[in-house]
């Protein structure tokens, strides 16, 4: 019967040692554990056992009680001071009480085994004691690790509460730089959920721009119906995300207008406003956009997904970027075979008032595409090559292929504007700049 566990055969295989003055029990010792894996080294003294322990790692030494010029228990103790991590078992013989305790006392022996011993017993002791010593090692192992890393963090607490100093001086010296750096850290995250909207409009054509104008469209409704900055920004971030929980679809599904999916893909189709929430939810400050999400596929009438909602009980921006994105989808391709035009579209999404659409977005939106002059476009498009310093894009600078170059707000300077001339020259492309008129004009 052999109850040892096999070895990790990643790992250097246990070293044990045998000391015995007798050599046939030596022998016989090497026979029954060899097999096992185990390297097995043997000294016939404790001098000899000593000087391999200077040679070798040893992770188990087993040493015979009775042997001439140093005993067992002289061998252990020495071997306790200078390897005391080496585990250290003693064979003795029925009679050796007083040597046991000596050993114990001396040699601080985990185990004595009698003589003559049981293999298995043997096998058992020798097996159990290099477990404990793997168990010990990694137990030293995680504290030190967890020391180290409680240093590191002190470390890191005093830097932090230092740099938390520093940050708090600097605030306090110079608020109005502070609210600058402010400003520009809202201005990159919106450039950032741009350039990620951007990823799901790479994987086909006719969705270049798709986002970006469905995000302006929704912002420009959530105005006109009186939403406050912060409720505008929620589902302007949403129109530009409004896409993502398509980030799964194969290139067929992307590609299929809405009419045209049926069966499986209408199913993953049904759960791509879950699939958006999920993606937001995370993020605390885009919780809002995630909830708009859930629901942007609902309908007034309560026929759309994933929950039936119907009427006010859909969140208000959601009925907004439900509209926009079929707005722009119909015109795209994207909702029916066919391109339409915009005075169809809009005629699809006015007959569609109380249905599909809140009317109140309806009426809204209405208002915004036939000439409300609170509404019109007061930009004005510039060629790069009368650029100049100081400009400001009113409009995401955007290529053909729907990447964006520059976002909306960035103030031109020489070095951008001979950037943007040296892209035009390489790509052999014409970009048109959407620009504010300077102040005044």
């Amino acid at each position: 019967m052999n109850d040892s566990l096999p070895l990790d055969t990643q790992a250097a295989p246990p070293s044990v040692l045998f000391v015995d003055d007798e050599p046939n029990i030596l022998a016989s010792l090497r026979r029954l554990f060899r097999p096992l894996g185990y390297k097995v080294l043997t000294a016939e003294s404790g001098a000899a056992g000593l000087l391999l322990l200077e040679q070798e790692r040893i992770d188990l030494v087993v040493s015979d009680m009775r042997m001439p010029e140093m005993d067992g228990a002289r061998f252990l103790e020495l071997v306790r001071q200078r390897w005391p991590d080496t585990i250290r078992l003693l064979l003795t013989g029925y009679s050796d009480i007083a040597s046991i305790l000596a050993a114990i006392n001396r040699g601080e022996i985990y185990r004595y085994i009698t003589k003559p011993w049981d293999d298995n017993d043997i096998l058992l002791v020798v097996k159990h004691a290099l477990e404990r010593r793997a168990l010990e090692q990694e137990k030293d192992r995680l504290e030190a690790l967890t020391l180290a890393q409680n240093e590191e963090l002190k470390a890191l607490n005093l830097s932090l509460e230092a740099k938390v100093a520093e940050r708090t001086a600097e605030l306090l010296a110079s608020r109005d730089a502070t609210l600058d750096v402010n400003n520009k850290l809202k201005r990159n995250f919106i450039t950032t959920i741009k350039i990620f909207s951007s990823m799901i409009e790479m994987r086909g054509g006719n969705l270049a721009g798709h986002s970006r104008r469905v995000a302006d469209l929704v912002r420009r409704i959530a105005a006109k119906l009186g939403l406050s900055a912060p409720e505008t920004q929620e589902v302007f971030i949403a129109g530009l995300l409004h896409d993502i929980g398509k980030i799964g679809f194969s290139d067929e599904l992307l590609s299929l207008p809405v009419n045209l999916v049926v069966g499986e893909n209408l199913s993953a189709f049904r759960k791509h406003p879950l699939r958006a929430e999920q993606l937001l939810m995370p993020l605390d400050d885009l919780r809002g956009a995630a909830a708009v999400l859930r629901s942007h596929m609902e309908r007034f009438d309560g026929a759309g997904f994933p929950d039936g909602l119907a009427g006010e009980l859909i969140p208000l921006g959601a009925r907004i970027l439900a509209l926009a994105s079929d707005y722009d989808n119909l015109q795209i391709g994207a909702l029916v075979q066919r391109r339409v035009l915009p005075a169809d579209a809009r005629q699809v999404i006015y007959d569609s008032s109380g249905k599909r659409y809140d009317p109140v977005v309806v009426a809204a939106f209405r208002a915004l595409l036939e000439g409300d002059p609170v509404e019109r476009v007061r930009d004005q498009a510039a060629v790069a090559a009368y650029l100049t310093p100081g400009m400001v894009l009113s409009r995401d600078l955007v290529s053909a292929e729907g990447l964006m170059l520059l976002s909306a707000d960035h103030v031109l300077d020489e070095r951008m504007i001979q950037q943007v001339r040296d892209f035009e020259t390489k790509n052999e492309v014409r970009l048109y700049i959407w620009i504010w008129p300077p102040k005044g004009k």
